[in-house]
């Protein structure tokens, strides 16, 4: 659990590294896959006891406030060049 959500912002990081918004717009997606893995396995940590519902509930707020603001941003992203290299 701990690797898929520390990819999250690993992947946001590398896509903006990486200078083009092709790039960039891919690895915001693959970051946005490794916050869903996050919320599977929070579940799982959950059903095998690993994590009180107190602690899911944290957790559980926080992917549901990032999940829209990926979508945004990736939308923010556009699709063409002239708006997003440097």
């Amino acid at each position: 659990m701990v690797r898929s959500a520390d990819s999250v912002g690993a992947n946001i990081a590398e896509g903006v590294g990486r200078g083009s918004y092709q790039d960039n717009k891919r690895f915001v997606k693959i970051a946005r896959g490794s916050l869903y893995e996050t919320q599977h396995w929070l579940r799982r940590a959950y059903t095998r006891n690993l994590l009180t519902v107190e602690q899911v509930n944290i957790f559980t707020a926080i992917i549901n406030d990032l999940a829209p603001q990926l979508n945004s941003y990736l939308q923010s992203i556009g699709s063409s060049p002239k708006n997003h290299d440097q």
